[in-house]
């Protein structure tokens, strides 16, 4: 199963499981069924609960909260996540806010769903990775599709958390198969405690025996994974790579504490105290991103056992080019990994 049709199956199972639940966007109907056709039959099956609106990103999210405030569940789809910044007032001094202003807990369940990224000669203002603007409002959860975590048990956990949630979907997994790692590496899951899905984990033999530990959210799997093999192969380098699937509110303990939680949930502590290097990788431009919490976070409970400071990769700071080679000289790729790897490893 391809990860479009891991989602597409999983917004048919909460409409199918829950009444009150609606999906909402911008050519959202059969026969066009989105933009990337995520929401394909659905208008078909449940003609009442699938709304096709007008361009207006702020009335669309607007609705959705209005909706979730009267105690129903709504799905958004931008089409675009670059368009999700004309959406900004309603979910951060709207919908994260009504959880909690009104003088009792309030459930909001509304998920709004962000297309992002680039890779796709789509240029600047639909290619961009917008995560880092959401990062840190209280009472609004960041999430982040990923080929390793299926996606019904993902949109459960964003509506029964009973907050927003902005659910970031890179563009480039949407074609890819779920749960594909390459050879010879293989993949598990570790639990979460409270905040829902796992943390995936793609690894060669002993994840806690790796020479470099990345943390990398799910749009950076298959360039991370192929940057891993490529290392390998090349210089005999094992990496460990670490794919939270809730970005915000970031929880350490999911990470770096396995004596609360099963045996054999293994754990980012083991594995950093013995690697030669610890590496957070992200799409989006630096300054003030989840990646830089993750590092703070890291810093602050390991500092005494880190070999080194941990190293940050993010795009080039510069508008996202439509051209094919210009694309790629801006965004993270498998070989800005790999080159981040090898220097991070350099005594």
């Amino acid at each position: 199963m391809r990860v479009a049709e891991n989602l597409n199956a999983a917004l048919h199972g909460v409409l199918e499981a829950d009444p009150a639940a609606y999906v909402i966007g911008e050519d959202i109907l059969d026969p066009y069924g989105g933009a990337f056709k995520i929401t394909k039959g659905l208008s078909s099956r449940f003609p009442g609960r699938v709304l096709g609106t007008p361009i207006s990103e702020a009335g669309i999210t607007g609705l959705a909260a209005g909706l979730a405030l009267c105690g129903d569940a709504a799905i958004v789809e931008i089409m675009f996540g670059d368009f999700v910044a004309l959406a900004f007032d309603q979910i951060v001094n709207f919908a994260a806010k009504s959880c909690s202003m009104y003088g009792t807990r309030v459930p909001m369940r509304m998920v709004v769903r962000c297309p992002t990224g680039g890779g796709r000669g789509y240029g600047p203002t639909h290619s961009q990775s917008l995560q880092k603007h959401f990062i840190g409002v209280p009472g609004l959860s960041v999430y982040e599709m990923s080929p390793l975590h299926d996606n019904r048990a993902v949109m459960n956990a964003m509506l029964a958390s009973g907050e927003p949630s902005v659910f970031f979907e890179d563009k480039v997994l949407y074609t890819r198969r779920m749960y594909d790692v390459p050879d010879p590496f293989r993949s598990d899951m570790t639990p979460a405690g409270n905040t829902g899905p796992g943390v995936a984990r793609v690894f060669l033999d002993d994840p806690e025996e790796a020479d470099c530990v990345i943390i990398a959210p799910g749009g950076m799997v298959d360039r991370v994974t192929r940057a891993m093999r490529a290392l390998l192969l090349d210089h005999e380098i094992t990496c460990c790579l670490y794919v939270p699937s809730r970005l915000y509110p970031f929880d350490p303990v999911d990470l770096f504490d396995s004596g609360a939680r099963a045996v054999g949930a293994g754990r980012l502590g083991p594995a950093s105290r013995r690697a030669r290097a610890v590496l957070v990788v992200e799409e989006g431009t630096a300054g003030g991103t989840w990646g830089s919490e993750v590092a703070h976070q890291i810093h602050r409970l390991m500092w005494r056992d880190l070999r080194r400071p941990v190293a940050q990769v993010n795009s080039v700071g510069s508008v996202i080019p439509a051209a094919a080679h210009l694309e790629s000289a801006v965004l993270v790729g498998e070989s800005t990994i790999y080159d981040a790897v090898l220097e991070a490893l350099r005594d």
